[in-house]
């Protein structure tokens, strides 16, 4: 496996919302770290109350801390391994090995491993998410097209779960729902989690071959990830797709962060797109006539555009409001951080304004305008 430099990026860019329910709220890109080490990456997920960073990097996963850009420790022995989920409830971390069909388990105080879950009947475990509902780990399996529910108190394996098809990334609503891509079907399949059973699946008009998923849990919003260069912003309750956006190409993953109503998708064309949704004032509030957009267009400028990998991956601070993108550059591996910033501004609709690095769309049901799309 060649080397690969991973660093962290910080750059400087606004993203300006006026909205009637929040003032502007800008993003800024501060620091790079430059980490090292060897190894290609896929998932990432931050563990907000220990403000660890978790990165799968192939045969292990790097812990960081994001403030200092400093490896903190990591996690041996996870062959092949795809993704991090967090189960701060029972102080324990899962982490999907995707060549050895196994989960570790390790503690997330000392980071130590404390068992390895054989799956039986299952093959190439991927995203994997941990819903508190039910207190089970969901490991979704992209060979075998089907999931494992794990107890996450004791690490047993529950059942596994015949899916549509090839699953790709999934959330949990955190009442007990969990929701996922079916890549091959292009369908989102629900998930009761207690019953470890599938209870609907939904074709996804106008998205092919969704990969990343993110969830507004309060509105009950899904925001898919398409590979025809679309995100689907899906109602969790009917299946209904209530409107597709325009995104970057080779998306991989979505976020989404309820405090400032950002949903974001990170592509692998080296661009990042932000869309905010957003209630309308009340006049508007129900208003469904169609989605209104314009193809995002590419503006050059003295930095040029850098060639990224066409897998990249973002994860959230919910709390904090930051943001890290992992891709890849002709430099190597980066991690851009992003900050946002709070700031009183006026009431109206979204305004256009120089956004460096990104697309930013404004969502109010159904109505939609596209900012600007500025290449990386």
């Amino acid at each position: 496996m060649r080397k690969q430099i991973i660093s962290v990026l910080v750059l400087v860019f606004g993203l300006v919302l006026l909205t009637s329910a929040a003032g502007p709220v800008q993003y800024e890109l501060k620091q790079k770290f430059n980490l090292g080490g060897e190894g290609g990456w896929d998932y990432l997920t931050y563990d907000a109350p220990s403000k660890h960073l978790f990165i799968s990097r192939g045969t292990r996963v790097m812990v960081v801390d994001p403030e200092k850009g400093s490896v903190l420790g990591e996690i041996p022995n996870t062959t092949g391994v795809h993704g991090i989920a967090v189960a701060n409830d029972v102080g324990k971390g899962f982490t999907s090995n995707g060549r050895d069909n196994t989960v570790t388990v390790f503690d997330l105080k000392d980071l130590k491993e404390t068992a390895k879950i054989k799956l039986e009947g299952a093959e190439n475990p991927d995203a994997i998410i941990y819903d508190p509902a039910s207190k089970r780990v969901f490991a979704f399996n992209g060979r075998s097209k089907n999931a494992t529910a794990i107890d996450a108190a004791n690490g047993t394996v529950v059942s596994n779960i015949p899916l549509d098809g090839k699953p790709e990334f999934a959330v949990a609503d955190g009442k007990g729902m969990v929701y996922v891509n079916i890549e091959d079907k292009a369908e989102v399949q629900a998930i009761d989690a207690r019953k470890a059973t599938v209870v609907n699946t939904w074709k996804m008009a106008g998205c092919e071959e969704p990969s990343g998923l993110a969830m507004d849990q309060k509105n009950r919003r899904l925001f898919a990830g398409c590979g025809n260069k679309v995100m689907a912003i899906v109602d969790a309750d009917s299946g209904k797709v209530v409107t597709t956006l325009p995104i970057g190409e080779g998306v991989d993953a979505t976020g989404f962060d309820p405090g400032t109503a950002l949903a974001f998708s990170s592509n692998g064309d080296g661009t990042l797109t932000v869309i905010h949704s957003a209630k309308c004032c009340d006049a508007e509030a129900g208003a469904d006539d169609g989605a209104q957009s314009q193809q995002p267009r590419s503006v050059s400028g003295d930095r040029g555009i850098r060639r990224c990998s066409a897998r990249s991956q973002r994860t959230e601070d919910e709390a904090q409001h930051e943001a890290w993108h992992v891709h890849a550059s002709g430099d190597g591996e980066e991690i851009e951080r992003f900050t946002a910033k709070d700031a009183k501004g006026r009431k109206g609709r979204a305004s256009q304004n120089q956004i460096p690095f990104a697309t930013l769309a404004f969502l109010c049901s159904g109505k939609v305008s596209i900012m600007d799309h500025y290449a990386v």
